[in-house]
């Protein structure tokens, strides 16, 4: 079903935005759910789905994200491919690393077009477009049969939202035929409560005519702003697919914190044993409703707790002192709480540091 199908994982983030949790960290490796990263669940996705490969399309610190994806992703049946890079990791991370020479990329489409050779295969059908900082468990499987039973030039994912928060994404419309007939990025006055969800299927030499009809006009060298528009106008067909249950961007540290709040919700968003084991995969997880010291939160096995934990999602080999109390805040793997300490709607770094999160400011927090 997925055979001629190559997925292009979108993962330049650097995290400007996630303040002192981004600093001297990628956005794609922010740790998430006390049990992986960002990036793990569309790559968790894709192996799901039965795609063998991921193509990695990054440009800021790569070889940081290459090395980390090398150790933790590279197993029988599924890799993540590093394009121009590949070659030198195929027995392990290379000692030395020589740049790649090109331009600069400067947005989403950039990422694609410049990584043409490694993307446009005599093979490959079908594009499948994710990114790295989205937090959903979905199987591409239907959305590809879909689209190629449509003979679609494009199919979009897409989620109903409240239609406060649509200004933040592109909104979406479609006809009775689930055929996109309007696609508006960050609206100023969303007319829909229908959102991209981002990931997406394109036929493949149809995305690449139109990254090569648009590369080097005046462009703002973006998928939803360029690419997508660009096609709706041509008359393409473009097709939408649904996706049911739980989706998040995380483009901030309020969202980040409001999807870990998600998590321990009645019912939780996600179940603890659907996201991705990668963060000290040894270790088991789970969510706790009532015990000692603890009140709804999700807890490694490892956790050691003399304190109180109330609405916390905490990772392996954190450690609450005595006297402490946290409540709403995320606790990253080895973290301590002090004792005596308190902490509320936060999140406590490996080293200790505790990073307050704006729970008063909701025009960026988004379910």
């Amino acid at each position: 079903m997925t055979a001629g199908v190559r997925a292009a994982l979108l993962a330049g983030g650097e995290g400007r935005r996630m303040g002192r949790l981004g600093t001297g960290r990628l956005k794609p490796l922010v740790p998430f759910g006390g049990a992986c990263r960002l990036i793990d669940f569309s790559l968790a996705n894709a192996r799901a789905s039965g795609l063998d490969r991921v193509l990695l399309l990054s440009q800021y610190a790569e070889r940081q994200l290459m090395d980390d994806l090398r150790r933790t992703w590279w197993r029988p049946g599924f890799r993540v491919h590093f394009g121009p890079y590949d070659e030198a990791y195929r027995d392990g991370p290379p000692a030395e690393l020589e740049p790649f020479s090109g331009p600069p990329e400067r947005g989403t489409a950039d990422a694609l077009i410049r990584k043409a050779p490694y993307l446009f295969e005599a093979d490959v059908t079908e594009v499948l477009v994710q990114h790295a900082d989205h937090v959903y468990r979905f199987d591409y499987g239907p959305m590809i049969a879909a689209h190629r039973a449509g003979g679609a030039a494009l199919t979009v994912s897409y989620q109903r939202i409240e239609r406060r928060y649509v200004h933040l994404f592109g909104m979406v419309g479609f006809d009775a035929d689930d055929r996109l007939v309007s696609f508006v990025e960050k609206p100023a006055e969303p007319t829909s409560d229908l959102v991209f969800a981002a990931f997406c299927v394109f036929d493949a030499k149809v995305l690449h005519r139109y990254l090569e009809l648009l590369d080097g006009t005046g462009w703002q060298h973006d998928i939803s702003r360029d690419v997508i528009p660009a096609m709706l106008a041509a008359g393409e067909e473009i097709r939408g697919h649904e996706v049911p249950g739980y989706w998040a961007d995380i483009g901030t540290v309020e969202r980040y914190h409001r999807a870990h709040l998600a998590l321990v919700d009645d019912p939780p968003s996600m179940p603890v044993d659907a996201m991705p084991r990668v963060v000290a995969p040894t270790v088991g997880r789970r969510l706790v409703p009532a015990a000692p010291g603890i009140s709804r939160s999700v807890v490694p096995d490892d956790l050691v707790n003399d304190g109180e934990l109330d609405g916390c999602v905490v990772f392996p080999g954190a450690r609450v002192s005595a006297g402490a109390v946290v409540r709403r805040s995320i606790l990253l793997p080895g973290a301590v709480v002090p004792p005596g300490a308190r902490v509320d709607s936060a999140i406590v770094l490996e080293d200790g540091t505790v990073q307050p999160v704006d729970t008063l400011s909701t025009q960026d927090v988004v379910r």
